[in-house]
């Protein structure tokens, strides 16, 4: 099994990481090489690329797969497998730290830092977590991650998907035809599904219109699902109080955006899930997969 990294997984991780990683398991890897595609048995990328149909299999280092071509891929015959299942730790962490910042008032006391100044919040803007209501919208791997980390903070949660049976650390689960009514009593709202038809543009301002005006939206699945403008509109009018954004519709977010001047706005680029064992657990992955090819088996995150 010879298995190349593509040079786009370098906008999470360097992709000798990985390539040494594969090898100190046995297997073969190296760089991806354009010339070498008949070479290749797997070639691990974070971006599609034309050549990759010359691959019998392509995996994604994203839980997210909507700019791959995978109904292309399996008209080609070629298998597609993603990465998701490795990042509900890291995007649980990375909304509890949103959260947690936005009621305690740490983002505003770091901009305070910056200019020097001494300065506290007034007396009503701090508040605990514990007993707020967090809805998590999409409980797969990313918001069942969200979900079990909030309810260790005291929250009370309730979650959002096509099945209502019940998910652990989550108190109430409601249908996506219930949606607004699972937003309308909500502190805060954190969006983890996946991109889709169904979820492109689900947020809007019929939703913002829906939420609390002191309410938080969090937004660590993809910038489509949220309309931006409308979400500009519902900050700048205080029908919200305020979002935790990771990810934006273009990215990167523009220069221009008025969302990196609004004091109750934390923007990340697109990094909730980077941590140092980035490499490592797409790795681990690859690996399974790997054994699971030689015993003939199904392979995980297999998609087409």
């Amino acid at each position: 099994m010879h298995a190349a990294v593509h040079d786009s997984v370098s906008v999470v991780f360097e992709p000798d990481l990985l390539c040494s990683y594969l090898r100190e398991r046995d297997i073969e890897a190296s760089r991806f090489d354009s010339s070498r595609t008949d070479e290749y048995d797997l070639v691990v990328s974070f971006h599609p690329d034309e050549t990759f149909f010359d691959v019998p299999w392509v995996h994604g280092v994203r839980a997210g797969y909507d700019e791959f071509p995978v109904e292309r891929y399996a008209e080609e015959g070629v298998t597609f497998t993603n990465s998701t299942g490795i990042h509900g730790t890291t995007i649980g962490e990375t909304v509890a730290g949103m959260m947690l910042s936005f009621a305690r008032r740490l983002h505003v006391y770091r901009d305070h830092q910056g200019r020097g100044e001494w300065a506290r919040e007034p007396y009503e803007a701090p508040f605990t977590l514990d007993g707020e209501r967090l809805c998590v919208v999409g409980l797969g791997t990313l918001g069942q991650g969200i979900a079990r980390r909030a309810a260790g903070l005291g929250m009370e949660v309730v979650g959002v998907r096509r099945s209502t049976d019940p998910v652990p650390g989550v108190d109430r689960v409601y249908h996506t035809e219930d949606l607004h009514d699972a937003i309308a009593d909500a502190r805060f709202v954190a969006l983890a599904v996946p991109l889709t038809e169904a979820t492109e543009g689900l947020f809007g301002p019929e939703e913002f219109d829906g939420m609390r005006e002191d309410a938080y939206l969090l937004n660590v699945a993809r910038g489509g699902v949220v309309e931006q403008d409308a979400l500009v509109s519902a900050l700048e009018s205080g029908a919200l109080a305020g979002a935790g954004l990771d990810v934006f519709d273009p990215e990167p977010l523009p220069e221009s955006s008025p969302l990196w001047g609004m004091e109750e706005v934390i923007v990340t680029p697109h990094v909730g899930a980077m941590t140092n064992r980035y490499h490592a657990d797409v790795g681990d992955l690859v690996v399974e997969n790997v054994e699971r090819t030689e015993r003939e088996e199904e392979l995980v995150n297999r998609i087409v």
